[in-house]
């Protein structure tokens, strides 16, 4: 095996590679493959012989620094970064980097992967979930002064977060002075995220709202008694018909 690795050419293989690779010693670009090339839009002779600093925003320049640094000695960590092409243009990008060594000359290779269609698809997903959360946190009036707040599909703790911000605030602007919380549509839940949910029905008694909880599965209520949440002054029923029954809905 040794025999065929010392036969490869090392530089035809980063060459051709489809990531942009970057060569660099003692700050000095001495080499990028085709990709990178291609990726900072320069020509290779522009790049080589450049600081490697210098695609770096001037605040992130010290850490990076540091980082190149403590790269000859070990792979450094993957980071993300924003940096800048020749043209001007900047890219978000993750980075990684280790040593490796030509001829006598300690180098160190990196590797830049573009992240900006990652990032910008995450923001339009966290956006999504904002105003997925938002719609969640509405409560449906059913007559004056009683609500319903259908808990539906997957919870985590974030969600359960603003659903504790966001439902007193709607059940106050509703004039919503009974709640009935419905957990029929919840399959799986966690400690953390219980204890965010129950904590609604305590705020909202400070507020002076009265709230019953609804369509608790046999496994859901188990756990609520194992992690002893205190159930006090809460009404329960089997489903939403029932509670509103309880308050005089016929």
């Amino acid at each position: 095996m040794e025999n065929y690795l010392s036969g490869i050419n090392y530089q035809e293989v980063i060459e051709y590679s489809l990531d942009p690779l970057i060569v660099h010693s003692q700050l000095k670009i001495i080499y990028v493959n085709g990709a990178a090339e291609k990726f900072f839009r320069a020509k290779k002779a522009e790049v080589i012989g450049a600081s490697p600093l210098d695609i770096f925003k001037n605040t992130s320049k010290p850490a990076i620094k540091k980082r190149i640094s403590g790269a000859y000695n070990q792979p450094a960590e993957i980071i993300e970064e924003t940096i800048y092409r020749m043209d001007g243009t900047s890219v978000d990008v993750e980075l990684y980097c280790h040593p490796i060594k030509i001829g006598n000359t300690q180098a160190i290779q990196t590797y830049v992967k573009d992240v900006s269609e990652k990032k910008e698809l995450q923001k339009i997903q966290n956006k999504m979930n904002q105003q997925l959360d938002e719609l969640a946190s509405n409560v449906i009036p059913i007559i004056r002064g009683i609500g319903v707040l259908p808990l539906l599909g997957t919870i985590n703790d974030e969600r359960a977060k603003v659903l504790l911000e966001l439902v007193p605030i709607n059940v106050q602007r509703q004039g919503i002075m009974n709640l009935i919380i419905d957990f029929s549509g919840i399959y799986e839940i966690d400690q953390l995220v219980l204890n965010y949910l129950f904590g609604i029905s305590n705020v909202l008694k400070l507020l002076g709202v009265a709230c019953s909880i609804t369509g608790l599965r046999p496994s859901l209520a188990r756990e609520v008694v194992e992690v002893g949440i205190n159930m006090h002054g809460i009404a329960t029923f089997s489903n939403v018909l029932d509670a509103l029954r309880y308050l005089g809905v016929k």
